[in-house]
Order: C-alpha cells, then structure tokens, then sequence
C-alpha cells in the first residue's frame, strides 16, 4: 500500500455499524485529515443525501466530514440512467438519497405512466407500494436496482439488504436491473470519472466480500478487507473472494 493514493471507503460495517460507532474507523479517519490524504465514501447505501449522511457520521462522533466526500449507488444509479437515456420520468421506491440523487439528474417523480422504475432501500415502503411499483414495470417501465445488497449490517445484526427487494421485483416483473451498485463496475468508473482519477490510483476498504471486496478483485483494484462488518478471513476462501489486504481495526493501516 505504499504511496499516495485516494482511498475508497465503504460506509456500513466499515465505518459504523447502524447507529454504533467503530473507534478504529474514526482513528483511520482522524489520520486521513490530519495528513491531508484523499478519500471518498463509496457505498451502496442510497437511503441518505450527502447532508444526511455528514449529519450522521457527525452525531456518531466524526469530525471533518464533507458533502464531496459521498457516492453513493444512488448517485451512481441516478447518472448511469441519465447518461444511457433521455427519458426523464420515474416512479421511486426510496428514501431521500434516491430522490435527491434523481432530481439532481434531470429526472421528473411521477406516480404513474412512468420510463423506469428505481428501487433503493425504503424502510417505510409496504405492500401496496411495491404492488404499485410492479404495475409501473408491468406497463413497460424499466427497473433500475440501485444495489444488490443481500444483507445489511446494523448495531443489532443484520437487516434485509436492497438486492433482495430488486430481486423480489425481478421475478415479479420478468425483467433484470442493469448492475450498478458494489460490486459491479458502473459505481467504480462513474466515481473514478469524477474525482479524474485511474484504477492505479485508488485503494477500496470495506467489510464485505461480496460487494467492496469482489468489486476490487474483479477490476484489478487494490483492497482492504477490514472485519468489523459482514465478514471475517475464513470467509475468503468459502466465498473465493480474496482481498489483498486483511485487518481487524482501520487503526492497523496508519502510517507510523
């Protein structure tokens, strides 16, 4: 890991578990302002906006947080559509990240006869929004998942990630998401176009094999697998996931 370059950080059992702090983050990025190093939170999160999320890792105690220092999979999500379409209308199952995310991009939030229907995490939606969103699918519009999480890590556990609600609309509505989010490259490139910057020049960190840890192995990116989250060292080679790097606290990975 010698030499200067932007680190890519995962948010979600990385940084924090649910509302809990992880001290060793912190320290990590307490170090990273202090040494003026570069670092971008790349997460498949899409539930809050830039500001939400600084609020958030504020109230955990972090200090120094920025707006630019978040991309999330609704951002990516949100730009991917908008540079392969011009078609603007779009009915939203999501929070306020999504929804900020679309706006951003040109996108109109209408509630029927909708271009494409996207799906983030939405800890409100029901039985009957989903029902709605399928009738948007059913009657031609396209589905965009902003992610692919199975499961997600929280202070108490693990909760049901987004992938498993994009599948659920999958197989209801006979269509498949273009892969945007962790581990699939768009999310990569689209954060890497932004900051101007090459593969070569970046290093992912996160606690989940399946998306930031196989997101890096499979685009030749560099990576740190930090078990405070979702997996440990013994789950490598069950998964055949490997990362280059393996650490119990973000504090192992301060230059002394």
């Amino acid at each position: 890991m010698a030499g200067k370059r932007t680190y890519f950080l995962d948010l979600d059992g990385t940084m924090y578990r649910g509302d809990t702090l992880i001290e060793g983050a912190k320290a990590f990025i307490d170090w990273l302002l202090a040494t003026s190093q570069s670092f971008l939170f790349l997460t498949n999160n899409a539930t809050r906006t830039a500001r939400q999320n600084v609020e958030h890792m504020e109230r955990l105690g972090y200090q120094g947080i920025k707006e630019e220092h978040f991309f999330t999979s609704a951002m990516a999500s949100a730009r991917y559509v908008a540079k392969h379409s011009d078609k603007r209308k779009v009915f939203v199952i999501g929070m306020d990240g999504l929804k900020e995310a679309l706006l951003q991009e040109g996108f109109t939030i209408v509630e029927k006869n909708a271009d494409f229907v996207f799906v983030g995490l939405d800890k409100q939606a029901d039985y009957r929004r989903y029902s709605d969103a399928l009738k948007e699918l059913l009657n031609g519009a396209r589905l965009i998942g902003t992610n692919y999480d199975r499961i997600i890590a929280t202070s108490e556990g693990y909760d049901v990630g987004n992938g498993s609600i994009v599948t659920m609309f999958e197989y209801a509505s006979s269509q498949t998401s273009p892969r945007i989010g962790k581990p699939y490259a768009p999310i990569l490139e689209l954060a890497l176009e932004q900051l101007h910057l090459q593969k070569e020049q970046v290093i992912l960190i996160g606690d989940n094999l399946e998306t930031d840890i196989r997101l890096g192995y499979e685009q030749a990116v560099e990576t740190v697998l930090v078990t405070t989250g979702v997996h440990q060292r013994t789950d490598m080679e069950r998964l055949h996931i490997f990362a280059d790097h393996v650490v119990d606290d973000l504090r192992e990975l301060i230059e002394k």
